[in-house]
């Protein structure tokens, strides 16, 4: 298969852009991670990676929008991602004395298919063909 022909997939446009993502917010935990505890250097970053998945999803993945409700709805998606992101990235810290540096990474594998999901419902019209 082709690149062009992979493009066409939404799943894969998700994967590629959650990529880039994931690369962007985790360099920028690390970061902050060097002066924040890991619970701030993760809120922070995290939000980061809201706005830029909002403008991939939007423009790049989905390619459409239900108007202002994807707009309100969309930041609910990273609420409940947050909520199962932190559970893990805590359990992975705290509970299985695991280092912090991998905690993201860990809370995003975790918590993709939700994510996908979720942010499919919010950007995609309802009877909507999809690829």
């Amino acid at each position: 298969m082709k690149i062009s022909e992979l493009m066409e997939i939404r799943f894969f446009r998700f994967l590629l852009t959650g990529g880039l993502n994931t690369g962007i917010t985790y360099a920028l935990y690390l970061i902050l991670l060097s002066v924040l505890p890991y619970t701030w250097a993760y809120s922070i970053s995290y939000v980061c990676g809201i706005v830029f998945a909002f403008v991939m999803s939007r423009f790049l993945v989905f390619k459409e929008h239900q108007g202002i409700k994807s707009i309100l709805l969309f930041p609910l998606v990273y609420v409940a991602q947050y909520v199962l992101g932190m559970f893990v990235v805590w359990f992975w810290v705290k509970q299985l004395s695991l280092p912090e540096y991998l905690a993201p990474l860990a809370a995003i594998i975790l918590s993709l298919p939700l994510t996908y999901v979720l942010t499919k419902l919010v950007f995609v019209k309802p009877g909507a063909i999809t690829r």
